[in-house]
Order: C-alpha cells, then structure tokens, then sequence
C-alpha cells in the first residue's frame, strides 16, 4: 500500500463504470477509504461488494450531480461517515458529440449540467470542510478536448471540458496552502463515455475513434500519483492519451 493513499478518505463521482470504478478499485487496492458516487445504485452497491471481499473500505452514495442537494449532502455524508473527507474526484461527465447544426440543445444542457455545474457543486460543498480543515484535494477530471478544440461534433463537450480545466487554475490559484488542485485531461480511454451521443453517425464515429483507447485503470494510476505526493507537493495539471492519438 502507498503510504501517501492508505487511510485517506476518497470520494468519488460517477463512480458505478469507467474511471471512476477503475478509480475507485485501484485506489482501495492501495488502502484509501473509498466513496463512490453515481446514479445506479446496484452498479455501485457491486463494486462496494468486490472491494470489501478484497479487505477494503467502500460505501455507496446514490447521487445526481445535477442536483446541487444531493451533491452536498453526499459530501457531507462521507465527511460524516469517516470523520473527514481527504480528496474529492470530480469525475462525472457526459460527452454528446454532434455537429452544432443539428442544435442538440437539450443534449448541450445535459452536458453544461453534469460537466460544468456538477464540478462546481462539488467544489461548493467540499470548499468549506478542506478549508476548515486546512487540507483537502479537489481533483477534476477534464479531457483533451479541453486543451484543444474537438470539431466537427464535439464543440460543445470541449466547452464544458475547456470549463473545468480553467475552474481548476482558478481553484488553486485561490487555494493557497489550505488544499491542492489537480485537473487531469485524458484522451481516449475506455469508458461509456463514447456511447453519450444521441446522433447514430456521430456515435459510430467515436466509436472509430476509441478503438485504441487505454484502460481506464490508466487515468486512476494517474489519480493515485497526485494522491500520493507529498503535502507540500501539488500536481496541478495531468494530460494522458494512448500513444497513438495525434489529437
């Protein structure tokens, strides 16, 4: 187990698939206090099951982070729970990739609600437990579509992902030496993610494109390194991509 990892309470959001289950197994293996946050409940109940039976600690939250509410009280759930709460993951995302032209405005909604303001609920109810506390670690999931502009189809998904990567440099700017802040930005990795899209053609295309994508244990790797670091050492920004993605 990491010293930096084991003890430490861990809550996660979007946590019943992809690089949140992946994250929160990987992270439990190495002795954290796993929460995991989703909408499905028996997806989550799942995964609490197998890292218990491993001599891990989890619990499940059923969470929509889409509702400022429930985002808070899950927070304060975990911080009740465990007697505090050491990192948050914003990792709940949506990516509906489709030509603007087809004004998918529901779908733009859905994503400016779940990869936006879901990040910031989650900041505004953890903010004043890691201030009061003088430690936390936000660590928001972006993507490299919010390094570089993914057209034609995903203009507004790089939107909300360009978002949480400048929220993020805002965070830790305004941090000090009470939290850290790490933004982690991958490329193509395994998840649902590529399924978000209501347009078939759109859909397939991802779909093409993720052929080579990575583990999703690659991303929780990544999160365990900006866990594991010393207090005094923040990593602020991680980008991660297969080897043979050019974008």
């Amino acid at each position: 187990m990491s010293e930096g990892i084991a003890g430490k309470v861990i809550a996660i959001t979007g946590a019943s698939s992809g690089l949140g289950e992946a994250s929160a197994r990987y992270l439990a293996a190495r002795g954290a206090r796993v929460a995991l946050a989703a909408r499905r409940r028996d997806r989550l109940d799942a995964i609490v099951a197998d890292i218990e039976k491993l001599g891990g600690t989890a619990r499940a939250y059923t969470v929509d982070v889409t509702d400022r509410n429930t985002v808070d009280s899950f927070v304060q759930g975990v911080t009740k729970e465990f007697g505090c709460l050491d990192v948050l993951v914003n990792n709940a995302g949506l990516m509906a990739i489709a030509p603007l032209a087809q004004t998918r405005v529901e779908e733009w909604d859905r994503m400016i609600d779940i990869n936006i303001k879901g990040v910031l609920y989650g900041i505004a109810a953890a903010l004043p437990i890691f201030t009061q506390q003088k430690s936390g670690h936000f660590i928001n999931i972006s993507s490299v579509a919010g390094i570089k502009v993914f057209a034609p189809g995903g203009s507004v998904y790089s939107g909300t992902k360009y978002a949480v990567r400048a929220i993020s440099e805002g965070l830790r700017q305004e941090a000090g030496d009470l939290f850290r802040v790490t933004c982690i930005e991958p490329g193509a990795v395994k998840s649902e993610l590529s399924q978000g899209s209501g347009d078939e053609e759109s859909r397939k295309r991802v779909e093409s494109f993720y052929e080579t994508a990575i583990p999703a244990e690659s991303v929780a790797r990544a999160i365990a390194y900006a866990v594991e670091q010393p207090d005094e050492v923040d990593i602020n920004e991680i980008v991660l991509r297969p080897k043979t993605q050019e974008f």
